[in-house]
């Protein structure tokens, strides 16, 4: 009986590690749709793309840290991209939130 539930705790623990675990990388380029500044301390964007490697739950919202590194003026660029219908790509970190949206920490944009 304990080999049985030793197994099936081994088999949930890989699971339970392939949802948890996220890839980093850029996604493809895709519109700006929506961007969300939150009360708290990062802001939260939508993005029409097809790509996104992050693994995480959400595949087309993404979060910052406003407090982060170049975080105004990757904010500033999403307005603008939001305005003028500029394409942007991310970085994605590998690390998602509790909404299942990924981190990003990285912007391009292209027409």
């Amino acid at each position: 009986m304990k080999r049985k539930q030793l197994a099936n705790f081994a088999i949930a623990c890989l699971f339970i590690s392939r949802t948890v675990s996220a890839d980093s990388g850029w996604t493809d380029y895709g519109t700006v749709a929506e961007i969300q500044p939150s009360g708290a301390h990062y802001y939260s964007v939508r993005l029409a793309v097809k790509n996104n490697m992050s693994g995480c739950k959400d595949k087309e919202w993404f979060f910052q840290d406003v407090g982060g590194p170049g975080a105004r003026e990757m904010y500033s660029t999403l307005l603008e991209a939001l305005k003028s219908g500029l394409r942007v790509r991310v970085y994605v970190t590998g690390r998602c939130n509790l909404d299942g949206y990924s981190e990003i920490s990285s912007l391009s944009a292209t027409r």
